[in-house]
């Protein structure tokens, strides 16, 4: 494998396809996000390994809630087991904890256990874990917005509008999206204006340290130009 020489600040991933991956192993839905959850911990771990800052993944939109009650009620209770497992790990490796979206509908107890997570991470970190969690990115500007025009503030600038979105940290350098959609499904709207996107057919839970290499390899031979254009020799 080449060398990555160009290690992005921060990648935002669409962890999309655990259940068409449960499908085709004749397993029930909650058996493809069981499998997801794996997969993040490999793919977080490897990404504080090789200088990665920030690792935004995309866990349960607000559209998420139209699904069955028996699927949403597994989500539910596999993130909060994974935010109990996954404590001494996140502390291990010196990875903050943080969830962005809205609390509307998530249970007491679940806010709680989020919370207490952020919280002991939150000092003496190298990497930021960013969960979009009954996360929408027309409902973080909406939200942005309301707290804009509650503050009183007008002629509000785009780098002071960035700080009312859910959380303040650098947009994505890099998006990846598994399972070969090509669509970014409402998630950081305002954020990838000029993240360059990556998608592979891959479902999440078939993509491994190998796989995250060839996208992080790609991105690597990209030159970004952010609106503008090259010097042409």
């Amino acid at each position: 494998m080449e060398k990555i020489l160009n290690v992005p600040n921060h990648v935002a991933i669409i962890m999309d396809g655990n259940g068409r991956w449960a499908k085709n192993k004749n397993k029930p839905r909650v058996f493809g996000h069981k499998a997801g959850a794996e997969t993040l911990r490999k793919i977080m771990e490897y990404s504080r390994k090789i200088g990665i800052k920030y690792l935004t993944v995309y866990a349960f939109s607000t559209e998420n809630w139209k699904r069955s009650k028996e699927e949403v009620d597994a989500l539910m209770f596999l993130f909060k087991n994974y935010i109990k497992l996954e404590k001494e790990n996140l502390l291990k490796n010196k990875i903050r904890f943080m969830v962005s979206g809205r609390v509307e509908g998530v249970s007491k107890s679940l806010l709680e256990a989020i919370k207490e997570l952020e919280e002991a991470t939150s000092k003496d970190y190298e990497m930021t874990l960013n969960i979009a969690f009954n996360y929408g990115g027309r409902a973080e500007i909406i939200d942005a917005i309301n707290k804009i025009l509650k503050s009183g503030k007008e002629n509000i600038s785009e780098e002071e509008f960035s700080k009312y979105l859910y959380n303040d940290i650098p947009d994505p350098d890099f998006l990846i999206r598994t399972s070969g959609e090509f669509r970014i499904s409402n998630f950081l709207l305002w954020q990838i204006a000029y993240s360059e996107i990556y998608i592979t057919d891959k479902y999440w839970p078939d993509f491994n340290k190998e796989e995250m290499e060839k996208a992080l390899l790609d991105y690597s031979k990209r030159e970004r130009r952010f609106g503008g254009r090259l010097d042409v020799k």
